[in-house]
């Protein structure tokens, strides 16, 4: 390798680690404004939305009431991240056995341009028999993340034509009122998760 391609390759590594510790930062921050700013009073994490559903159906935060919402944001063309914390969520209402009849797990794109309700209709059915996935407008899909504080953008994919998104990554624990309970932060194990929708069940 020549002087100038070792120049360009550490340079990228740099930059490459610098956007990882960057995105990173966004999601604890992301964290850390939900949990405060659901018990100090001073703004809401949750609200009123109306969506599509996989069957093409128009929902609301009304549709769900009388269940608990274990509720994460992503996108389907998400590598990893996004099916891990699926993964992550549909373990943790396994282990609840027949009380998680009480949770109603969600998954809401942050990505409608290709999340149509017929890509969420196949990807759902991949984790969780139970699982609904909610797309919409960008409109109403950028009103419901601002609703529960999530951070998302559109990033261009260096390495093909397509593009991803950086996202933060939380799965929100919503009451049968619809009133925020508590979030997982990324790499919750199941068992704890479980746990603690446990305990709010009982």
């Amino acid at each position: 390798m020549t002087r100038n391609g070792l120049i360009a390759l550490v340079a990228g590594v740099l930059i490459a680690i610098a956007a990882g510790l960057w995105i990173s930062e966004l999601v604890i921050g992301a964290s850390e404004e939900a949990q405060e700013t659901a018990s100090s009073g001073k703004a809401r994490v949750g609200g009123p939305f109306t969506l599509i559903n996989q069957d093409g159906e128009t929902v609301s935060e009304e549709t769900f009431r009388g269940k608990y919402m274990l509720i994460y944001f992503g996108f389907t063309f998400c590598p990893d991240v996004c099916p891990t914390e699926l993964g992550v969520m549909s373990a943790a209402l396994d282990r609840l056995g027949g009380r998680a009849e009480k949770v109603q797990p969600i998954f809401i794109t942050i990505d409608p341009e290709r999340d149509t309700p017929e890509v969420m209709a196949r990807y759902v059915k991949l984790f969780n028999p139970r699982l609904v996935g909610l797309t919409g407008t960008p409109e109403q899909i950028a009103d419901v993340a601002k609703a529960y504080h999530v951070f998302y953008r559109k990033a261009q994919d260096e390495s093909s034509s397509e593009y991803t998104m950086d996202h933060s990554s939380i799965v929100f624990l919503m009451g049968p009122d619809g009133e925020y309970l508590k979030l997982f932060p990324p790499q919750t194990p199941p068992d704890k998760m479980a746990e603690m929708i446990e305990s709010y069940i009982e």
